[in-house]
């Protein structure tokens, strides 16, 4: 018989991935449909890594990320990449925060949301996914 926290571990990962995958949708929506100014504003933020060429492209693939990760988070498709990319997003953030000198309270949401989606990366979706449903019709 399973561990009575084991049995429910999908449940949770279903509401980790759709309860942050709707807040992502709504933080990247506005920066996708913001146009070049919003996207070179936003991809100014990797100039603090070193990555100051084409503000505009790394903006819109931010936007791209939080936006459509996002909704593969919900669905569970492509959850491992989306999260990779929503990672490698906050993990700059998080960055920049730093070198900012902005307080620990800022920091730590881009932070808490880059181990989140390490976590994700390591644990993957769960049962409850289209990546499950379709590794089971692989095998």
């Amino acid at each position: 018989m399973a561990h009575p926290t084991i049995k429910y571990l999908d449940y949770g990962l279903l509401l980790l991935r759709v309860g942050i995958g709707i807040f992502y949708i709504f933080h990247g929506y506005p920066k996708l449909f913001g146009g070049p100014d919003k996207w070179e504003t936003v991809g100014e933020v990797f100039g603090t890594m070193g990555i100051g060429f084409l503000p505009v492209f790394w903006g819109f693939m931010a936007a791209v990320a939080e936006t459509f990760g996002g909704i593969f988070l919900i669905l569970g498709l492509f959850t491992r990449p989306a999260a990779g990319l929503l990672f490698i997003t906050m993990f700059v953030a998080t960055i920049f925060h730093i070198s900012s000198g902005d307080p620990f309270t800022t920091i730590a949401h881009s932070g808490k949301m880059a181990v989140l989606f390490l976590s994700l990366i390591i644990i993957g979706p769960g049962r409850f996914s289209l990546d499950n449903k379709i590794n089971k019709r692989r095998r």
